[in-house]
């Protein structure tokens, strides 16, 4: 899941959006941060973790956190291992990542698919390719 989040993260800042990543499980959470700092040879994507001493978080253009307080005025939400989406968010994109081999996380993510068109928001799916893409597909 992680070395998916990375380039999409990645595409986010290149259109100027800040990212707020969240999960409830710290492992991820450390996954994530190692993937950001190596997904890419020639670079990495700037970030902290919120829990980090120290950090201020309002200043990171990713922000990786156990909780979905938007201090960094993200207006990219990515949500993994079960996080809910607020309907009432202010963000631009909301990312559910989810791993598709896990019924339990698949069929959460089709309620919350659901919640989110029956609010009025605009919905779409993709998957991951086996090379690394992704295209649209029907829910």
């Amino acid at each position: 899941m992680e070395q998916a989040a990375a380039p999409l993260m990645s595409k986010c800042l290149e259109v100027g959006w800040r990212v707020l990543a969240v999960s409830p499980n710290a492992d991820r959470r450390a996954a994530l941060d190692a993937a950001l700092w190596t997904y890419d040879d020639a670079s990495f994507l700037p970030h902290g973790q919120s829990e980090a001493p120290g950090l201020d978080a309002s200043r990171q253009p990713v922000l990786i956190s156990g909780k979905a307080d938007n201090v960094n005025g993200a207006a990219a939400l990515f949500l993994m291992d079960g996080v809910k989406a607020p309907v009432d968010a202010p963000y631009t994109r909301c990312m559910m990542m989810f791993d598709d081999g896990d019924m339990d996380a698949r069929s959460a993510a089709r309620e919350a698919f659901k919640a989110a068109k029956d609010a009025g928001l605009v919905t779409r799916y993709f998957q991951q390719t086996g090379s690394g893409g992704w295209k649209e597909a029907g829910v």
